[in-house]
């Protein structure tokens, strides 16, 4: 609907918010580079907040900068789902301040970055539309899934689903359930959710032979011996171990 508009995916193996010696942990940073970070379609002067408020209503808040860097209220769009989610739902416009679009396009505006027709189901979900969608190879499969390693409290739960994006081209939408009360604010460099790419193919699990069990605890024994020869010690006194990041880097190509 916003053809351009917001950030492209990206992998980020990072989260500031973590400690510092969980930040520079290369198993880690390797889960949390899993794939691509999606964004909304923002612009960098937009963003937007979304609250469910209880009994079947929800809140869409849409919000601009000003020249002066200051961010305002535009718009707010109330959503009240029907009772048991059957039959028509309601939306109000209300505008604060002069308006500026007529409230057709203030809903469709609120329809760019939701899809409301996915919302309240189950009861609090919100679905967050991403600014990109994507189309696999044959076989393989897209994972819609929370931001991995996003530990901030509170963190609302969002319902992971996986779909055959080879002959369909889904449009990304990311589905948090929230309980009465909890919002979300979504601006141009936030992250919405996170999307990977799997195989379709069967795996197929057998037991180890005795001699490949063998092999596997030498191995172990092999890497725990590296991992202390080349552990090294921090300014603050924190113990560590780059054996293992100088092993990954030395597999690649």
């Amino acid at each position: 609907m916003r053809p351009g508009v917001g950030l492209k995916p990206r992998r980020e193996p990072q989260r500031p918010l973590l400690p510092q010696h969980a930040r520079h942990c290369p198993v880690l940073e390797a889960g949390s580079a899993a794939g691509f970070m999606v964004y909304a379609p923002l612009e960098p002067t937009e963003s937007f907040y979304v609250e469910h408020e209880g009994e079947g209503r929800y809140k869409f808040v849409y919000y601009l900068q000003g020249p002066r860097g200051k961010t305002s209220p535009i718009f707010s769009v109330t959503i009240t789902m029907s009772l048991g989610g059957v039959g028509m739902m309601k939306e109000e416009v209300a505008f604060m301040g002069v308006p500026v679009i007529s409230r057709e396009d203030a809903l469709k505006v609120a329809r760019v970055y939701l899809a409301i027709e996915d919302m309240g189901t189950p009861t609090g979900a919100i679905a967050l539309r991403g600014a990109t969608n994507f189309q696999t190879p044959p076989g393989w499969d897209t994972m819609y899934t929370p931001i991995f390693n996003m530990i901030e409290r509170p963190m609302a739960p969002m319902l992971v689903v996986r779909v055959e994006t080879d002959w369909f081209a889904h449009e990304t939408e990311f589905r948090y359930v929230l309980q009465p009360g909890e919002g979300l604010t979504v601006a141009h460099s936030m992250p919405i959710g996170q999307v990977f790419f799997v195989p379709r193919e069967e795996i197929t699990m057998r037991d180890c032979t005795a001699e490949e069990v063998e092999a596997i605890r030498e191995s172990q024994r092999q890497f725990v011996q590296h991992k202390a020869a080349a552990a090294q010690r921090t300014s603050y006194g924190l113990t560590y171990s780059p054996y293992y990041l100088r092993q990954s880097r030395a597999q690649k190509p």
